[in-house]
């Protein structure tokens, strides 16, 4: 992990595997920021969904038990909507570096849709 000092706090940059293997031990929430045409196509299974167009710091839930990490699909967005968290006053922020795009590159398991059904499907890079 990466860390970044703000004027406002530090912001954490996690890489795809260490947001997967916090999240596997239930560590953390995923909030991904990206449109809800962009979650509904595929997702993180158990991401939950805060589009940064609508996003307000004061709307999060609290962090007293988990840290809360952002993805987008590229991470300019999660680290924007990071940023303002921390400008609110919230600490104990994070974003996943490369976004969706990165977690899809590094062959982990996520929620996308079959193609030929339209269904959920869980799949990996390639997949």
């Amino acid at each position: 992990m990466e860390t970044e000092k703000t004027d406002n706090g530090v912001l954490e940059h996690w890489t795809p595997q260490e947001v997967a293997d916090a999240f596997e031990k239930d560590e953390i929430i995923v909030i991904d920021v990206r449109t809800p045409q962009e979650f509904s196509f595929e997702r993180i299974g158990g991401a939950l969904l805060a589009p940064m167009q609508a996003f307000d710091p004061g709307h999060m839930p609290g962090q007293s038990d988990k840290r809360i990490v952002f993805h987008c699909g590229s991470g300019v967005r999660s680290a924007k909507v990071a940023h303002k968290c921390l400008e609110h006053g919230m600490d104990r922020i994070a974003h996943m570096k490369g976004g969706f795009g990165a977690w899809k590159e590094a062959g982990l398991t996520y929620t996308g849709t079959d193609m030929a059904s339209g269904a959920p499907k869980e799949m990996k890079k390639g997949g």
